[in-house]
């Protein structure tokens, strides 16, 4: 079966330049099994015509409000209860700021007012319009009711300048979607949810989702922070010892965190991953680097969530010049790098500690032994030998246990899955600690 197969997505189109690459991300979706109906504003239809998106989709493409191809049904109500994700690429700055102030002109707008489903939204436009308060602000808005935002990318824009605003690429996108219908089951549905309110994050109340939007803001109020990525540790100024961690999951728990409503600090090892929007971000290199990032914030944090993969040892010594070949064979002398956890777990007062575990064998006995050394509340333990649970991967497969003796198994999903079930089991404990 094809990943995507029968899921009805409904993709607006707005007019930004990047309206060419939605008819690839058409495409690319209809390969991939779904069914995607078309909605374009009138400004996207100055870039790409109808014509292209109904030869790539083999579905009519809507560009009018009133205009009813079947008269049994209002076509942007069909469209709205139909739809099991609607996806805006590109998003126009004008398209967010309707969406944030609930203007509904066209058939976009009415779309998206009327849905339940979750929306996912990838802005792409100049950089210094995306810069600007009033679309931060709305996208702030747009975020705190639930909506997703697929980031853009920093590169050379149409207009000529360098920086963020590019639209995520069709490829990207849909690997995001595919991850959020992979992870679609593996979180248990919301019920009996009340009525959205002004204040409250958008809902689905018959959703079962991967994403923050079933499980609102339940985490505001909350500090956390997250360690993502490998670590660095220089043997010269081009040689360094490091790992094969890519930072996936780190920067899912941050974005899961920052949807969820908490104040994130997310400190980064070098990743080629974007920076999530709407967290502080601090990169760092060596675990000196990442060790005082993070004591610089402990005092002041709720929750930490150390999933970076970081060296146990470093070079004794860093040469300040490159070395040169002297024989068959190098010798590099280590020293036992500083241990974060143990540090953070040493100075812990009433912070919620969580720990991650990649391990290759005996996975219980290490986690185990792990939060009883380190002092920890929770560990994420896998073993990293396992198909879609290693290094790298957009899945995983994770064991959570607590120092209660709680023990909780997850199967392969995507990693935005797994940090979602973190913290629902992580709040249980933080509520449970609250109440003694």
């Amino acid at each position: 079966m094809l990943p995507l197969q029968d899921k009805i997505i409904v993709l607006g189109v707005t007019g930004g330049i990047a309206a060419y690459k939605a008819a690839a991300l058409t495409s690319k979706l209809t390969q991939a099994g779904a069914k995607v109906y078309v909605i374009m504003t009138e400004g996207a239809q100055k870039f790409v015509q109808p014509l292209t998106f109904q030869a790539l989709s083999h579905l009519p493409v809507y560009t009018d409000t009133f205009t009813e191809p079947d008269v049994s049904v209002i076509a942007h109500i069909d469209l709205a209860d139909r739809a099991d994700l609607v996806l805006v690429a590109p998003a126009t700055a004008n398209l967010l700021g309707k969406l944030a102030h609930g203007i509904a002109d066209d058939m976009l707008t009415t779309t998206l007012l009327a849905t339940k489903a979750p929306v996912m939204i990838a802005p792409a436009m100049n950089v210094n319009m995306y810069a600007h308060p009033a679309v931060m602000q709305n996208m702030d808005k747009l975020r705190g009711w639930g909506y997703r935002f697929i980031e853009p990318g920093e590169g050379f824009l149409a207009c000529g300048w360098v920086g963020r605003g590019r639209l995520a690429e069709p490829e990207e996108i849909v690997e995001v979607v595919k991850q959020y219908f992979a992870g679609q089951e593996e979180v248990h549905p919301v019920s009996d949810a009340p009525a959205v309110a002004v204040d409250q994050p958008y809902l689905n109340p018959s959703a079962s989702t991967g994403s923050s939007i079933t499980h609102a803001r339940d985490l505001a109020g909350l500090k956390i922070l997250v360690t993502a990525g490998p670590t660095r540790e220089k043997i010269d100024p081009v040689r360094y010892i490091t790992n094969h961690a890519s930072g996936k999951m780190g920067y899912a728990i941050a974005e899961a965190a920052r949807d969820r409503g908490a104040e994130v600090v997310l400190v980064s090892g070098p990743t080629a991953l974007p920076k999530p929007d709407g967290v502080t971000f601090v990169a760092v290199e060596s675990v000196q680097e990442m060790l005082d990032a993070c004591l610089a914030v402990y005092p002041v944090t709720d929750v930490v969530v150390k999933s970076a993969a970081v060296s146990d040892y470093r070079p004794k010594v860093t040469y300040e010049h490159k070395m040169k070949k002297t024989g068959d064979e190098l010798t590099i002398e280590m020293e036992k790098a500083p241990d974060i956890l143990r540090t953070l777990g040493e100075q812990k007062h009433n912070q919620f500690l969580i720990g991650f575990a990649a391990e290759t064998q005996d996975l219980a006995k290490y986690a185990l032994d792990k939060i009883a050394r380190k002092n920890l509340d929770m560990i994420v333990a896998n073993n990293v030998l396992q198909e879609g649970a290693g290094m790298g991967g957009d899945t995983n497969i994770v064991t959570i246990f607590s120092k209660d003796g709680d023990q909780v198994a997850l199967d392969k999903m995507s990693k935005r899955a797994v940090a979602d079930k973190l913290f629902d089991v992580a709040l249980t404990k933080i509520q449970a600690s609250m109440t003694r």
